[in-house]
C-alpha cells in the first residue's frame, strides 16, 4: 500500500460520528483526570481500557488516545496555581509556573502553557507519521549501558533546578537518591530498607512523595505564614491571560528546544514527559540570555518544560508501535488493550496496516487541538476557584491531594506517607533547600542503579566504555557540570587582566 492511499485510507476510518463521540469523551476525561494533583493519565487510561474492550478498535484507541493527550494540558492548571503537579510529567511546570502566578501573571502563564503544549505535541505527533521507523531503530540500541549514560546526564539537572542553592541542592538530591533505593533490589528482589512496610517493597510512591513535597508543603507553608501575621501573597486573579507580543517572541527559542529534547527522550524507552521536562528546562536556562530568571518566573522555563513533556507522547506512541516496546507508562497499558484488539505493534504493523499509524496521528491532532480549545477557555472557572477565600482553597487542594493520592493504590499507608513528605517538604523550604533535586534523584535513582548493575552483569566495565552513545553522554555530562565554571574562570581571568587593580 502507497502512502498516499494509506492517509486516504487512515482519514477515511476516522469519518465515523461515534469517533468524534468517543474523542470528546476522553478529552473531558483526561482534562479532569490531569487537573486532579495524583491521577494520572496511566491510571485514567488503564481505567478506561476496561470500558472500551468492547468498542472497535478505532473508537476505543481515541477514547485512551485522547485521554493520554488532554491530561498533558490539565495537569498544568494546578501546577501552576497551587504548585502541584497535577501529573509526574508537569514536575518541571512548578519550576517557573507558580512563581509566574505569584506574580499576577497566572492567566499568560496558563494560556502560554497551553500554547506550548499544543505546539509540542504536534512536533511529536509529526515524528511519529513521518520518523518512526528510523527513530524507533535507534531507541532498540539502548540497552542498560546507555540508558544509564541518559540517566547520569540527566542527573546533572540537579545543579540547574537548585536555584542556585548548589550545595543545598545537591543535598537533596543526594537524599533523593537515598530515597531511592528503599524498596526491593532490582537484580536480586531482596528488600532493602522496607523497615517491615509490604507497601514500601515497591519502593517509594512516586505520586504520593511530589504531590507531598510540592502541594502539601505549600499549603503548610502558607498556613505557617497566615498564622505569624505574614502572610503571603495570594493568586487572586489570573491578570492579562494572552502572551504580549515580547512574551511570544521570548519563548520561540525555549520551545524549539523543548520540543528537540522531547522528540529525542520520547523515543527512549522507559523515559517519560517527567525527565523530558526537567531536561528541556535545564537546556534552556544555558541557552538563555537571562538564566538567572529561571526559576524565579521565567516564560522561557515554562515553555521549554512544557514544550517537551508533550513532545514526548509523539516518540512514545512510535516506539511502541515500531518496536513493540512501551515508550512510557501509558503506553504500556494501551500495549495491552491493542494486543486484545487483535493489532499486533511491530516493524511490520508499518507495512501491514500503515493506515492505522495514520489514524492514530490523526487521532492524537484532533484530540490536541480539542484540548487546547478547553484549555483555554476554562479561564473563567479558574476565576472562580481563586475567588474562594483562602482557608477553603486550603481544603480543596488538601482534599484533591488526598483523593488523588489514595485512588493511585486505593491505599491508605499513601496517603501517610504523602502527610510525611508534605511535612518533610515544608522543613525543606524553611531551611532552603529545594524539592526539585530530590524528586530528580528520586526519579533517577533506581534506573540509574538497575541500568548500571546489568550493564555491569552484561559485559562488566567494558559494557560503559565500548559504547559510542554511552561515552558520548557521559561526555556531555561531564561538560555540563564542568563547562559553566571553567567559562566563569575564563571571564574572571580576563576581567583581571581588563583591570590592574584587581590584580594587586
Amino acid at each position: 500500500m502507497s502512502g498516499g492511499t494509506a492517509l486516504i485510507e487512515g482519514l477515511g476510518a476516522l469519518l465515523d460520528p461515534t469517533i468524534g463521540l468517543c474523542l470528546v469523551i476522553g478529552i473531558l476525561l483526561g482534562t479532569l483526570v490531569g487537573a486532579v494533583p495524583g491521577v494520572t493519565a496511566t491510571m485514567a487510561v488503564a481505567l478506561a481500557a476496561g470500558f472500551t474492550l468492547t468498542l472497535e478498535p478505532l473508537q476505543g484507541l481515541a477514547v485512551l488516545l485522547s485521554i493520554y493527550v488532554a491530561a498533558q494540558f490539565g495537569d498544568r492548571v494546578p501546577a501552576i496555581l497551587i504548585n502541584t503537579p497535577g501529573t509526574p510529567a508537569s514536575i518541571a511546570t512548578t519550576f517557573d509556573g507558580y512563581p509566574l502566578a505569584k506574580q499576577g501573571r497566572a492567566g499568560v502563564a496558563l494560556t502560554a502553557s497551553a500554547l506550548v503544549s499544543a505546539v509540542g505535541a504536534v512536533a511529536g505527533i509529526l515524528i511519529l507519521l513521518f520518523a518512526a521507523q528510523p527513530l524507533a531503530s535507534f531507541a532498540i540500541g539502548f540497552g542498560p549501558p546507555e540508558m544509564f549514560a541518559l540517566v547520569v546526564f540527566g542527573l546533572t539537572m540537579m545543579i540547574g533546578v537548585s536555584a542556585g542553592k548548589v550545595t543545598k541542592g545537591l543535598a537533596a538530591g543526594i537524599g533523593g537518591l537515598l530515597l531511592g533505593t528503599i524498596g526491593r533490589d532490582p537484580i536480586t528482589g531482596d528488600g532493602r530498607f522496607t523497615f517491615g512496610f509490604a507497601e514500601l517493597s515497591s519502593g517509594i510512591p512516586f505520586i504520593a512523595a511530589i504531590v507531598g513535597l510540592f502541594g502539601v508543603a505549600e499549603v503548610l507553608h502558607q498556613i505557617l505564614c497566615s498564622r505569624r501575621g505574614e502572610r503571603p501573597r495570594p493568586i487572586t486573579q489570573l491578570g492579562e491571560w494572552w502572551p504580549s507580543r515580547e512574551d511570544r517572541r521570548t519563548v520561540r527559542k525555549p520551545t524549539a528546544i523543548g520540543a528537540g529534547v522531547g522528540a529525542v527522550v520520547g523515543v527512549v524507552p522507559g523515559a517519560g514527559g517527567d525527565i523530558a521536562g526537567v531536561v528541556a528546562w535545564d537546556r534552556a536556562r544555558r541557552a538563555s540570555r537571562h538564566p538567572e530568571r529561571f526559576g524565579k518566573g521565567s516564560l522561557e522555563g515554562l515553555a521549554a518544560s512544557d514544550t517537551a513533556s508533550t513532545a514526548t507522547m509523539g516518540g512514545s506512541v512510535t516506539t511502541t508501535l515500531a518496536i513493540g516496546v512501551p515508550g512510557d507508562s501509558v503506553m504500556a497499558v494501551m500495549l495491552g488493550s491493542m494486543i486484545i484488539w487483535g493489532l499486533q505493534p511491530g516493524p511490520s504493523l508499518f507495512v501491514q496496516q500503515p493506515d492505522l499509524v495514520f489514524s492514530i496521528g490523526t487521532i492524537m491532532l484532533l484530540a490536541t487541538a480539542g484540548a487546547l480549545a478547553l484549555a483555554l477557555v476554562r479561564m473563567r472557572g479558574v476565576v472562580k476557584l481563586l475567588a474562594l477565600p483562602q482557608h477553603h482553597l486550603w481544603a480543596v487542594i488538601l482534599t484533591f491531594c488526598m483523593v488523588g493520592t489514595f485512588a493511585v493504590q486505593n491505599s491508605v499507608f499513601d496517603v501517610g506517607l504523602m502527610l510525611v513528605f508534605g511535612l518533610l517538604g515544608l522543613f525543606m523550604r524553611q531551611c532552603g533547600f529545594p524539592a526539585g533535586p530530590m524528586v530528580l534523584g528520586l526519579i533517577l535513582g533506581p534506573l540509574a542503579e538497575s541500568s548500571l548493575r546489568r550493564a555491569l552483569l552484561i559485559d562488566g566495565p567494558a559494557a560503559i566504555y565500548t559504547s559510542p552513545v554511552a561515552v558520548t553522554l557521559i561526555a556531555l555530562a561531564v561538560l555540563a557540570v564542568v563547562g559553566p565554571r571553567l567559562r566563569a574562570l575564563l571571564r574572571s581571568n580576563r576581567k583581571a587582566e581588563r583591570d590592574p587593580a584587581q590584580i594587586r
